[in-house]
C-alpha cells in the first residue's frame, strides 16, 4: 500500500527524532553542556534581535531632516518637542541631550553629546560578544567529548578478543563522533548570528557618531537665529 505524502512525512519525522535520540544517548554526558550553551546562545540572539532591530532601530536620515527643519525656524523648544515625540532610542536620546544644553554654549553641547554617546553605546553592543565565546565553547566541548569517548573506546578494545576489535573500534568511534557533530550544530548558528548582529551593532554605532557630528554642525549653523524660548529662559534662570 502506497503511503500518502502526509503519512510519509510523519514516518520520516519519527525516524529523524529516533535517530537524534539515539545519537544523543551515544554522545554521553558532554551533550548536556553543549545543549546548555546552545540554549543560552539562542536567548542572547533573541534579545539582541529585539533590541537591534526594534527598540533601538531609528531612521537617522529622517530624524536629521526633521531636526534641521525645526532648528531652521529658530525655535529650540519645537526642536526638542520634535525629538521627544520620536520613539525613544539611543539616537534620539543623544540628540535630545544636545538640544537641552544649547543655552550653555557649544562646549557644553559637545560634552553632552560625548556623555550621551558613552551612555548609549553599551546598550547597543551588550551581550553580542558572548555569542562568539559560546559558539567556540560548544565546538570545543564537542571535541572534548569525542576525545573522551575515543579514549574509552581504545581502552575497551584493548580487552576485547582480536577478532572483534575492528568492529568494536569502528562502532565506538562512530558513537564518539556524535559529540563533535552536535558541537558543530550548536556552534555554527551562534557564530553566524554573532557576525550578523555585530554588523548591525556597528551600523547603529556609526549612526550615533554621524548624528553627533551632524547635530553639532546644525546647532552651530542656526545658533544666530535661535529665539529665547520658555525652556531656554528657565534654564538660564536656574543657572543664575
Amino acid at each position: 500500500m502506497a503511503l500518502t505524502p502526509l503519512l510519509a512525512a510523519e514516518v520520516a519525522d519519527e525516524g529523524l527524532l529516533k535517530n537524534l535520540a539515539e545519537a544523543w544517548g551515544e554522545g554521553g554526558w558532554p551533550m548536556y553542556p553543549i545543549a546548555i550553551v546552545f540554549i543560552v546562545g539562542i536567548g542572547i540572539i533573541v534579545e539582541r534581535l529585539i533590541v537591534l532591530f526594534a527598540t533601538a532601530s531609528m531612521n537617522k536620515d529622517a530624524l536629521m531632516r526633521g531636526l534641521k527643519r525645526e532648528l531652521a525656524t529658530g525655535d529650540v523648544d519645537r526642536a526638542i518637542a520634535y525629538v521627544a515625540g520620536q520613539k525613544p532610542t539611543p539616537l534620539t536620546n543623544l540628540v535630545k541631550s544636545a538640544l537641552l544644553n544649547i543655552p550653555k554654549g557649544d562646549e557644553e553641547v559637545q560634552a553632552a553629546l560625548d556623555e550621551a554617546s558613552l551612555r548609549e553605546s553599551p546598550r547597543l553592543d551588550a551581550h553580542t560578544g558572548y555569542l562568539a565565546m559560546l559558539g567556540n565553547a560548544a565546538m570545543l566541548i564537542g571535541l572534548f567529548g569525542t576525545v573522551h569517548g575515543l579514549i574509552g573506546s581504545f581502552k575497551a578494545v584493548a580487552h576485547a578478543p582480536a577478532a572483534e576489535r575492528a568492529t568494536i573500534l569502528a562502532g565506538s568511534i562512530g558513537e564518539a563522533m556524535n559529540c563533535t557533530q552536535f558541537g558543530l550544530v550548536a556552534s555554527i548558528p551562534l557564530l553566524v548570528a554573532f557576525s550578523l548582529l555585530n554588523g548591525r551593532t556597528q551600523g547603529l554605532l556609526n549612526d550615533l557618531n554621524e548624528a553627533s557630528v551632524s547635530v553639532m554642525n546644525l546647532i552651530a549653523l542656526y545658533r544666530p537665529f535661535f529665539k529665547k524660548t520658555d525652556s531656554v529662559t528657565s534654564l538660564e534662570e536656574r543657572e543664575q
